[in-house]
């Protein structure tokens, strides 16, 4: 017998039943779509028996998508990362972004999921709820850490936990060992030929390049194209050369000898955004680093505030989305 869309879903909501894994009806995803079927049947089948090798989003897969709006700026009631977000909107579009649906506010963010009894017992991903009546939330990273939006004038960023939670939650059981990297979907694998960047001046230079530093060669065809629009001849006002726009200090230092030779830029600029993405672990800070100086992003604890730097970044992802990045 064939079973339809409602019969799969039936047999799934059968499934959650017998092996206890119906989650909380407010962290639950909502099987209306082809997506959101996907993430039901993710869910009904979550490593629910040992070894069964079938795993679903978890604790560590939402710290690496929150961390991919690091240094948006906080705006209230927002929730248009391009605009700017409000706290619970960074919590709700982090878990939004795997498939799980959460409710909006901040007071219904620290009833979803189950308790956790203290800091000490908290692992990456879970909700940090503030105040009472609550109306502050942040997302624990581990060793006394959190990624929150703090307040007006302020930004996304990583902070301390600043006070005993009034209310820590758990939406997602299933936590792998290592928190994910927010670029790990940039890496090369996959990316090995100039398929993904047809048409693109120098693809070859960028994927030979990407494999070299295990930096993806899609990131650094969009820097070049903000950069220098792919022009290996571009001068910047400030003296940076060539089509990955190194300053000839900076270009010395990471055994550049011709700025303007482009096989020899971007190998120079690969080099230099794998340091930056190793040191921040977040694609954002790497591109601000790239542009200010990785000096500037630890200063600022996220991008820093310079007019040129704050356009930077989301031009660089606005072209690396527009190559499928």
């Amino acid at each position: 017998m064939t079973l339809g869309v409602s019969g799969v879903l039936s047999r799934v909501a059968e499934l959650q039943d017998q092996l206890g894994l119906n989650p909380a009806p407010a962290a639950q995803a909502v099987a209306g779509s082809g997506g959101k079927f996907a993430s039901a049947l993710a869910d009904a089948t979550r490593s629910g028996s040992p070894g069964s090798g079938v795993t679903g989003p978890s604790g560590d897969d939402v710290v690496a998508a929150a961390k991919k709006y690091l240094g948006t700026p906080y705006v209230f009631g927002g929730t248009d990362p391009d605009k700017g977000l409000d706290c619970s909107a960074l919590i709700q579009r982090a878990y939004q972004d795997l498939g799980v649906e959460l409710p909006r506010n901040s007071w219904q963010q620290a009833r979803a999921g189950r308790p956790v009894s203290s800091l000490a017992e908290a692992k990456p991903g879970d909700i940090l709820a503030f105040n009472s009546p609550v109306d502050h939330v942040g997302i624990y990273l581990g060793d006394n850490r959190m990624i929150a939006a703090p307040k007006p004038g302020d930004h996304v960023k990583i902070q301390n936990v600043y006070e005993k939670p009034t209310a820590i939650r758990r939406v997602l059981e299933n936590t792998s060992p290592a928190v994910l990297q927010d670029m790990s979907s940039l890496r090369p694998a996959g990316l090995r030929s100039t398929g993904g960047l047809n048409g693109v001046p120098y693809a070859d230079l960028f994927v030979k390049a990407g494999e070299r530093y295990d930096v993806s060669p899609k990131l650094l065809a969009a820097v070049a194209k903000v950069e220098s629009g792919y022009n290996p001849k571009a001068v910047s006002k400030a003296g940076a050369q060539g089509l990955m726009q190194l300053m000839p200090g900076t270009a010395r230092g990471l055994g550049v000898a011709d700025a303007f030779d482009p096989a020899q830029a971007v190998n120079g600029a690969a080099k230099l955004l794998a340091q930056h993405l190793k040191e921040f672990k977040s694609v954002p800070l790497a591109l601000a680093a790239y542009n200010a100086g990785g000096g500037a992003v630890h200063k600022y604890d996220g991008i820093p505030p310079f007019t040129e730097t704050q356009a930077y970044v989301p031009k660089v992802q606005k072209a690396l989305a527009a190559l499928g990045g």
